[in-house]
């Protein structure tokens, strides 16, 4: 049998089999948890999970801004690498996975300034190859999964919170019982002042190594959350046509992020520009601001959009808070993966005369919208300038989801 041929049938039978896992074990939880329990006492959490702050020097250029946060966790970041690429060798084969990372390679120089250059820095720093960190800067666009809340008090305050679950399917440690990949990103998460001229332009909820924005606020402007979202059209589709047919007039969606966090003016500039910028792939934006009814989602294809805002929902019941996880709002979310419902119902159990970042943080460790592969959760306020994420852990009983 041709090599590639037995490859690809091997991918094929691997991907079936987590397939099946994964609805086996969707459908045990969904029979022996017909009602989903609201966490009530989970704020506030225990500081011995705070995540470590870091400061990132944008005055500095970009081949050493990222030097002592790298130098210090450089270990952890080959430790996670190292698992990573044996696990895609394992599905791809090293022939093919040797392939993609020298594609990896010629992709890199072809990102924008400064992310290329920043990546360059994080190789040299961590004596690791830049593919393989051009690699894990685009992790995202394959594997993560979350769950995101706007919510709006009586006052007219607005609190954002979010989980970062990721590692999907990637190496199940049966000692431990849990995803290999999450663990190893959990001593790997920080969050980054990012400054300049001595001044914090905004903060982030991030992983040593990766350059892009996936949680943020910018005080006294907007609060950003992203959220990957499935489509046909999605991000390899994006990658084939930066590759193949060198169209570079789209945006890479974490970098889109950044550039909004550094020079997004306020909380409609940033909703007017995550709206219409064309995308590599699709992704739900979540945002919150400073003033009442300044919440939204935004639904995003690669070209167009749709947006949901504060008050605006059809539930009248959940008008004065917004949750996203990675299935479109107006649709059902699917059997084997709904976050959605329980959010919902916890946080109308809670109630708006409750809203605050103490209930989204419990809605935020009930299960399954907490499970085994939640990294962390951050719980933002742009108006008050508060940026707190903590590192969590599922107790058993708590499946994948």
């Amino acid at each position: 049998m041709d090599s590639n041929v037995f490859q690809t049938s091997k991918m094929k039978t691997l991907f079936q089999l987590a397939a099946c896992t994964f609805v086996i074990l969707s459908l045990i939880h969904l029979v022996s948890s017909e009602e989903h329990v609201c966490e009530t006492s989970a704020y506030p959490p225990d500081e011995k999970n705070l995540v470590p702050t870091y400061v990132v020097n944008l005055d500095l250029s970009p081949l050493q801004r990222w030097a002592p946060l790298v130098i210090e966790k450089r270990h952890m970041l080959h430790s996670l690498i190292d698992d990573v690429t044996d696990l895609m060798e394992s599905l791809a084969g090293k022939k093919i996975f040797s392939t993609i990372m020298k594609n990896l390679d010629s992709l890199a120089a072809t990102l924008p300034y400064p992310y290329y250059e920043e990546i360059i820095g994080i190789a040299g720093y961590s004596n690791l190859p830049p593919s393989v960190i051009t690699m894990y800067n685009v992790f995202y666009e394959v594997f993560t999964l979350c769950t995101s809340i706007v919510a709006q008090d009586a006052d007219g305050n607005i609190f954002h919170g979010r989980n970062l679950d990721t590692g999907l399917f990637l190496g199940w440690d049966k000692k431990n019982k849990t995803w290999k990949v999450a663990e190893l990103l959990h001593p790997l998460t920080v969050n980054l002042q990012f400054e300049k001229e001595g001044k914090i332009i905004f903060e982030s909820t991030s992983f040593v190594g990766y350059v892009g924005i996936l949680t943020a606020v910018q005080k006294g402007s907007f609060s950003l959350s992203l959220n990957k979202r499935f489509s046909w059209n999605g991000g390899f589709m994006g990658l084939l046509e930066w590759i193949l047919f060198e169209d570079h007039s789209q945006s890479w969606v974490s970098f889109l992020t950044r550039e909004v966090m550094q020079e997004a003016k306020d909380y409609e500039d940033a909703k007017q520009i995550l709206s219409k910028t064309r995308l590599l792939a699709p992704v739900y934006f979540i945002l919150g601001g400073t003033k009442p009814g300044e919440g939204c989602i935004i639904t995003r294809d690669r070209d167009h959009f749709e947006l949901m805002n504060l008050w605006t929902t059809k539930n009248g019941s959940g008008s004065w808070y917004l949750v996203q996880t990675n299935y479109d709002h107006w649709k059902q979310a699917p059997f084997f993966d709904d976050r959605r419902t329980p959010a919902n119902q916890c946080m109308v159990d809670g109630g708006a005369k409750n809203a605050s970042v103490g209930l989204i943080y419990n809605v935020l460790s009930t299960k399954p919208v907490l499970n085994k592969e939640t990294i962390y959760t951050t719980l933002m306020s742009a108006q008050s300038g508060e940026f707190s994420s903590w590192l969590r852990y599922c107790p058993d009983p708590c499946l994948p989801w």
